[in-house]
């Protein structure tokens, strides 16, 4: 059955980093935090339909409802003590629905959208920008037009503007940490770089060019 659908692809940054830094079992706990944390933070009219790795899909039938999920997502993420940031991407547009699952370009350019994102951001399309842009407290800024791989022409993206937290990023595992109670913290050329935990300083200490620019 085809209709108007917007759709919320939210993935963890880092969680290969976090992964390869802290094993197979913090990993799936984070996920199943995650998950939940994404269940939370659904409105009337948006569900979660899919969970694949780190990255859940989120399909709304309002674009209103599907940014503010997304809000809520991202906010409750950040405030997770020592966990990974959430990258999400929005688009909206016609889609076929079979059995639970969903086909369509909107779907497959949210897709791009969300690994064009940084972790904590937030990115959708023209579509979805000019479907909020009446909300109070909302603000939808142009980054610019970026071209993605098999889509023909270049899409224009808008990051939805809200609070960001002063949280600093833990280098070996990518878990967000609270740079003012940060378990470890390191100097080094020229910076201070803080940690989730001594076993994570420990490992940046041993090899710093690994998970920082030279």
């Amino acid at each position: 059955m085809g209709g108007e659908y917007t759709f919320v692809i939210a993935d963890l940054a880092g969680y290969t980093a976090l992964t390869e830094a802290h094993g197979g079992a913090e990993a799936a706990k984070t996920v199943a935090r995650y998950t939940e944390l994404a269940s939370n933070a659904l409105l009337p009219g948006a569900r979660l339909v899919e969970r694949v790795g780190d990255q859940v899909l989120i399909v709304s039938d309002d674009p209103r409802g599907a940014v503010t999920t997304a809000i809520h997502l991202r906010d409750a993420v950040d405030r997770e003590p020592l966990f990974l940031g959430v990258r999400i991407g929005l688009d909206a547009g016609t889609a076929l629905e079979q059995d639970g699952r969903y086909f369509g370009s909107a779907l497959n350019i949210a897709a791009r959208v969300a690994a064009h994102a940084r972790g904590g951001q937030i990115l959708c399309t023209a579509h979805v920008a000019s479907a909020v842009s009446d909300m109070p407290d909302m603000r939808c800024v142009s980054v610019g037009a970026v071209r993605f791989k098999n889509i023909a022409e270049p899409v224009e993206l808008f990051e939805v503007a809200s609070t960001i937290q002063s949280l600093t990023v833990d280098p070996v595992c990518h878990m967000h940490v609270d740079a003012a109670t940060a378990p470890a913290r390191l100097p080094f050329n020229d910076a201070t770089y803080y940690f989730c935990s001594f076993q994570c300083a420990e490992t940046f200490a041993r090899q710093p060019l690994a998970y920082v620019e030279p």
